[in-house]
């Protein structure tokens, strides 16, 4: 054995290394796709708007059945609004959590 030999040996090893890396599947989840995106976004805004719209109309029904106060559209209107304001901050959310996964996706790509 010559003095070059496990040089040589390591080099091959690395070598070997490098291309079994290139062709290992990668695990990553698919990227969600533009039509994925606006579904979730729409859900998030509209789930918000008939919680917020369906408690202020309950409320509005037991204050007008069970109370002397008389609340009719009030409750309605400030919780379908207390809901619109829930849903945008959600969607802002999920938007940030999306931006964050496509960077952190693209950093691994080598993007």
């Amino acid at each position: 054995m010559s003095p070059t030999e496990p040089e040589e040996l390591r080099k091959l090893g690395d070598r070997l290394d490098a291309a079994e890396e290139r062709v290992k599947p990668r695990n990553r989840p698919a990227p969600q796709s533009s039509a994925g995106i606006a579904f979730r976004f729409s859900t998030e805004l509209v789930s918000a708007l008939v919680v917020g719209g369906a408690l202020g109309w309950g409320i509005d029904w037991a204050a007008d059945r069970w109370s002397p106060i008389h609340t009719r559209p009030v409750g309605l209107i400030l919780f379908f609004v207390l809901g619109a304001a829930a849903g945008i901050f959600n969607v802002i959310r999920a938007a940030r959590e999306i931006n964050a996964d496509m960077a952190r996706n693209g950093a691994e790509r080598g993007d």
